[in-house]
Formats: C-alpha cells, structure tokens, sequence
C-alpha cells in the first residue's frame, strides 16, 4: 500500500520512520519545506501539496493543529479529497472536536471517497517506542483494509465506532491525562512546601501506585535542568485540547470539573509566562503560587 502523509510537525516526524522502516513507500508534504528534509533523507518521497501527496496514495494520513487546518487539507481545491484515487482513505490523526471531523468526513464522502478519524494516543517518546495506540471512527471496512499500516505506526488499533468517536474518546483521553499530569506537580510541590527535597519527591511518586507511563518519561522533567529544549507538548497546544473538551461538554451536558480546574492551571502558566515549556510546567506554577522561589 502506498501511504501519504500530511503535516510533519513532531509526530508526523516520529511516525513516517516508522512506516519507512515498516517496507511502505511514503509521499509527504508539509506547508515548511524545511521541516520534513530529514524525512527526505531518510527515504520519503516529497510532493507540492495534498493532492499531490493524495494522488500517488491509497491511504493519506494527517496531523494538524485544528479543524481550520485539516478542513483545508482535506477540502480544498488543492486538497486529499480532490487528489485521492477510487477507494482511498483518508486518515485524520489530529485532536479536533468530534463534530468538526463528522463535518470535514462527511465533505470527504460528497467527493465520493472515505475519511477516518484515526486520532493517536501518545508522545513523540510513546511512538519512537512503538507503544501508541490508534483509535478510529467510521466506516468499518476501510478500517481493516488500512489497519496494517496502522500496526506499522503503533502497538494497537481499535475501531471504536462511527465517525467521530474517535475524536471524542481521544478527547476524553487528554483530559484524564492533563488531570494525571497537572496532579503530579500539585503534589510534589506540596511535599517541596513541606520541605521534601524535590528530586526525593519525584523518586517516591514514580516508584509508588501513582505511577503510570506519561508520568514516567514527563515526571523528571520538573528536575533541575530537565525541562526539554523542544516540548512535547507545550501550555498552549495543551490548552487547546482542554477548551475542546470543555466545548464538549457543555454541549452534550457533562460535568467535567476536573477539566475546568486543569484548564485554570493553564491560564496560571500562561500569565506567569511558562507557556512555551511542556505542560508539566504546571508545578513551577503551583511552587510560585506556595511562595516559594523559582
């Protein structure tokens, strides 16, 4: 099978390796060139937009920022839909409300071909490991014509229903993630105020029942010099799925005030100019607001 990909931001740069090194032939394309020249290197084929990547491809992967950016991949005049051969798919792996991708799913099939949402569960770090999982909404027959290909990219692939359950359980997967995350740093800076050493903090919590894997590869960054250069995931793109989820669930009526708090710790970080650091930067936020110094 042929695959294209779209959007070589940091996960699409993990993933295309992945399917390389998996015996697929792979076309890309990324609005900066610049960005995907390693990828070049390494083996892939570039074209000069989506249609071109979607012409040459059975299946066409994206992952973008939001529902603008995959609605003009996907829909455009130079778009996938407009590209891709007679039963191609299309598969969005961005975070986006659930609606947004029923809607640019349902622009697909007018042209006549199918859209997945295919969202990915993990890091950079989790994919590199080839522990990510991918959970799909839609049509499930080109689900299993195109679940190779995913097994290339991670350790598991569940169809999980119609369009957009995907987006939405992957909604409902940050959100108890960004709560794990954002609990860890209240905690270890409440041991800190107490007078715990902050490494010995960190020790303890990740040999103890609170440990879990986003914690293990996130948790040492709060150490001395061990906030990352480049993010995996930083205060405003992290934000950005929590304003989803809270758009969410005012419409369909859940309470979510977990998220509401989480989110709140967001706005903290962002005034108090933390925002360009991985999220896990939440615990300089709650050390500031205990008064201890930075």
């Amino acid at each position: 099978m042929r695959v294209g990909f779209v959007g070589l931001g940091a996960m699409g740069a993990v993933i295309v390796p992945r399917l390389l090194a998996a015996g697929y032939s792979v076309t890309g394309w990324n609005r900066t060139r610049s960005k995907a020249e390693p990828l070049v290197a390494a083996g892939m084929r570039w074209a000069d937009g989506p249609r071109a990547v979607a012409s040459g491809s059975e299946a066409v992967f994206s992952i973008l920022t939001d529902a603008a950016a995959v609605r003009a991949v996907a829909l455009g005049e130079n778009g996938v839909a407009a590209g891709l051969p007679p039963g191609g798919v299309f598969l969005d792996m961005s975070t986006i409300a659930p609606d947004a991708s029923r809607e640019i799913a349902a622009g697909v099939a007018a042209a006549g071909r199918t859209m997945l949402d295919a969202p990915i569960s993990g890091s950079p770090v989790t994919v590199e490991q080839g522990k990510a999982s991918i959970m799909v909404g839609g049509d499930r027959e080109a689900f299993e014509r195109v679940k190779p290909v995913l097994l290339a990219i991670g350790q598991r692939a569940t169809h999980v229903g119609a369009s957009g359950y995907a987006a939405q359980l992957k909604l409902a997967i940050n959100l108890v993630l960004m709560i794990e995350v954002i609990a860890f740093g209240e905690g270890v800076a409440l041991a800190e105020k107490g007078g715990v050493a902050r490494e010995v903090a960190v020790a303890a919590m990740l040999n103890s029942v609170v440990a879990s894997p986003v914690l293990g590869y996130r948790g040492p960054f709060i150490l001395e010099g061990g906030m990352p250069a480049v993010p995996l995931a930083d205060v405003n793109l992290q934000q950005k799925d929590m304003t989803l989820v809270l758009e969410l669930a005012r419409r369909i009526g859940c309470a979510v005030p977990l998220a509401a708090a989480a989110n709140q710790m967001m706005n903290a970080c962002r005034g108090m100019g933390l925002d360009r650091h991985d999220f896990v930067v939440a615990h300089e936020a709650y050390r500031r607001l205990g008064g201890m110094s930075s």
